[in-house]
């Protein structure tokens, strides 16, 4: 079996890859029967040369591998014929733009494998980016909450090597004294989370949160059960809510009346109620000021997130009254962080964590006869025609 490691080709660029040079040594060392080709790519964060110096073959030759392995869409022009490709497709949400992607998939003969449905017999996501995001996320965050209010600059997340580098910088600035809400407890939100601990920042319970007044800058982590509440007026669960979300209303207006910093790291399910809406933002009690957006959905949940952002520029102010996009620091913005590719401002680190678990979970898979079924439930495509998981697609691409 002959795994082909491609040159990303998306623009913006992005240097992440599936698997790292130490990673492709373990996986050969552990499967004698599997090959690694890298194509050669000038941006990838691990050069050439570190491929090369770890015994792996770059070469322009992934017409000879069996499965390619990348990271973002693969441009049109580019795919080959008759393949299998992992990548983050963006289509099993019917993404409009990436509809001629899937089109071109099915013409020319290519099985894909979506990143996002890598699942365990549970529907768990076994690869995935989150933690990363909510990291850069949090960080970003911090950075807008400086800028906005002239307190502290603090480099791009970019421009810095790793998770610790990030980390030595936030522990150089003093946060005043502010409320901060976090929602989420997944990947994304636990990531987050980490870079507020890593500011031995005062953790406080949502009653306290709610309640009191403090001295020093505090934050408090909550999930889906803490800001819906069902409609009925019954006590629901977290359970109950992703099972049942139409039957609940949002219950956050609550903390937005004492927020002053808002880190967005929680997943939204269709039928689910927004967090808060644009009338919301318009409230005189609606207190949050700095928003960090890295679940991005645009025009939902976060309602002041009308539109992404990007690495190079990062933050946009939004006025309430007037649903509009204005400078962040005037006095009636809400500051908008909502980058839509935050891991790859730290493209090491998320390619170390993001191929720790590919090696893990899907490269055995190739070798024992799938015995988990992961290739089978993230296979979206076979002999030109949708696999039958997603099947409900076929109205997306067309005849």
């Amino acid at each position: 079996m002959k795994f082909g490691i491609i040159r990303e080709r998306k623009n913006p660029p992005d240097k992440r890859v599936v698997l790292s040079p130490s990673l492709c040594q373990a996986v050969m060392q552990k499967h004698p029967e599997a090959q690694i080709i890298v194509e050669p790519s000038p941006i990838r964060v691990f050069s050439d040369e570190e491929y090369r110096n770890a015994g792996i073959e770059v070469a322009p030759k992934m017409e000879e591998c069996d499965v390619l392995l990348g990271v973002k869409e693969v441009p049109i022009n580019a795919l080959i014929p008759n393949k299998k490709y992992f990548f983050f497709s963006h289509t099993i949400k019917k993404q409009p733009y990436n509809r001629d992607l899937l089109r071109a998939i099915l013409e020319k003969n290519i099985e894909l494998f979506d990143h996002e449905v890598i699942t365990n017999t549970k529907g768990q996501r076994l690869v995935a980016f989150g933690r990363y995001a909510g990291i850069v996320g949090a960080y970003n965050g911090i950075r807008a909450y400086g800028l906005k209010f002239d307190l502290f600059e603090l480099p791009k997340a970019e421009h810095l090597k790793d998770q610790q580098a990030l980390i030595t910088e936030i522990n150089k600035i003093q946060l005043p004294n502010c409320k901060i809400l976090l929602t989420g407890k997944g990947r994304v939100g636990n990531g987050a989370r980490e870079m507020l601990d890593a500011m031995n920042l005062k953790r406080v319970t949502v009653a306290e949160y709610l309640n009191e007044d403090f001295d020093e800058a505090v934050y408090c982590q909550i999930d889906a059960s803490e800001y819906n509440k069902r409609k009925d007026g019954v006590r629901g669960n977290k359970a109950d809510f992703f099972a049942n979300p139409e039957a609940y209303k949002s219950n956050f207006f609550r903390f937005a009346e004492v927020t002053d910093f808002y880190i967005a790291g929680h997943f939204y399910g269709d039928g689910a109620p927004f967090l808060y809406t644009r009338d919301d933002a318009k409230h005189p009690d609606f207190k949050i000021k700095v928003v960090a957006d890295i679940s991005c959905d645009i025009d939902g949940p976060v309602a002041t997130t009308i539109q992404p952002s990007t690495i190079a520029d990062p933050i946009y102010g939004y006025e309430p009254h007037e649903e509009t996009v204005i400078d962040y620091k005037n006095n009636e913005a809400i500051a908008v962080m909502a980058v839509d590719n935050l891991p790859a401002e730290l493209p090491r680190d998320a390619s170390n964590g993001f191929g720790d678990a590919f090696a893990k979970y899907v490269i055995p898979s190739f070798f024992n006869d799938d015995e988990e079924g992961i290739l089978e439930r993230s296979q979206m495509t076979r002999n030109g025609k949708l696999t039958q998981a997603f099947s409900y697609l076929k109205d997306y691409v067309g005849k």
